[in-house]
């Protein structure tokens, strides 16, 4: 009788040469998928920069004039003070109602007395957006408080620091030159009586479109919207991106007038990197460019290579210079 011949199979060496080829295939499928990814990421992160552009346009057609920057970090916003000198919430309060965030705006008028009111600011403050957060740096969650920061005036604190506050992964253009921040009016009776606030020489020295008690028309912005940032993503140190102790990154997104809600142009723009802590500069996660919004509503991917002169001017809304961010003066 014949013997059934035994089945073909793969022999050791085979299935080596196999598992190679698999494991270079994943190798130089991995780069692609990430790159996809990210670019998926950058442009949800430009996404996030129009509609905050177009809410502040939708601000200044409401009412005026482009959101302002608030009174210090020792404030958040409040909805019974309007949205001009008197509102002590920041550029990134001001705009909620155009970003559809109109009861997150509103929530303390809920309140039936000071201390509700207090409480219910606390609660404003600790909801996290995905408008304010880029995908590539960080996802919307609550952020640690240094313990011996100074708390807001007007909300209450939270028995855990650890879980502190939202954030924002962005700024508004404070301007050329860095003008320095401060905590603010030490109570509602000097805020609303003009005490406790940088001095109007020093205010009037800022060219940016957003800082302390600012009420910028387009009519100001007289080297056109198109060749004025707006708004944009801010550098941050990445070995700082969750602790809370960058001073350019420790703050509520719902507060007023600070280095971490404004950015400036005299500071050229950089990637995030360890160990390099930069509060004053735009910049981003991303690898090749950062996202600004423009006074005209438009997005573009700056890279960091950008012009030092270039970049100084798109920061300056009326210094006589139209500056095209793509072609130069």
């Amino acid at each position: 009788m014949e013997r059934p011949s035994r089945k073909p199979g793969f022999t050791l060496v085979e299935l080596l040469v196999v598992i190679t080829i698999i494991a270079i295939l994943i190798a130089l499928l991995l780069p692609a998928v990430q790159a996809a990814r990210e670019a998926a990421r950058k442009t949800q992160c430009a996404k996030n920069v129009k509609e905050m552009a177009l809410a502040a346009l939708n601000h200044e057609q409401a009412h005026g004039h482009l959101p302002s920057g608030g009174w210090g970090y020792g404030w958040v916003g409040d909805p019974r003070y309007g949205v001009d000198e008197l509102q002590p919430g920041g550029w990134f309060y001001n705009i909620l109602p155009f970003l559809e965030q109109q009861d997150l705006h509103d929530l303390s008028l809920k309140a039936t007395s000071d201390t509700d009111r207090m409480n219910l600011t606390l609660a404003m403050i600790q909801k996290p957006l995905l408008a304010y957060s880029c995908p590539t740096r960080r996802p919307p969650v609550l952020f640690p408080v240094r313990p011996d920061r100074n708390w807001f005036v007007n909300a209450s604190k939270p028995a855990d620091l650890t879980a502190g506050w939202t954030k924002a992964d962005y700024a508004d253009n404070g301007g050329e030159e860095v003008v320095m921040w401060g905590y603010g009016p030490g109570s509602w009776s000097d805020g609303l009586a003009g005490i406790g606030f940088q001095s109007k020489t020093i205010l009037a020295s800022c060219t940016g479109v957003a800082y302390q008690r600012s009420k910028i028309r387009m009519a100001d912005i007289t080297d056109g919207a198109s060749n004025t940032y707006l708004v944009g993503e801010k550098y941050l140190d990445f070995d700082y991106y969750y602790s809370g102790e960058c001073y350019g990154d420790d703050e509520s997104v719902f507060g007023g007038d600070d280095l971490d809600l404004n950015r400036w142009t005299s500071v050229l723009p950089h990637q995030d990197t360890p160990g390099i802590d930069d509060c004053y500069a735009f910049g981003s996660a991303h690898s090749t460019s950062f996202n600004m919004g423009f006074c005209d509503g438009s997005v573009q991917a700056i890279n960091y290579s950008i012009d030092a002169t270039i970049h100084r001017h798109l920061g300056n809304r009326a210094d006589g210079l139209a500056v095209d961010s793509q072609k130069g003066l």
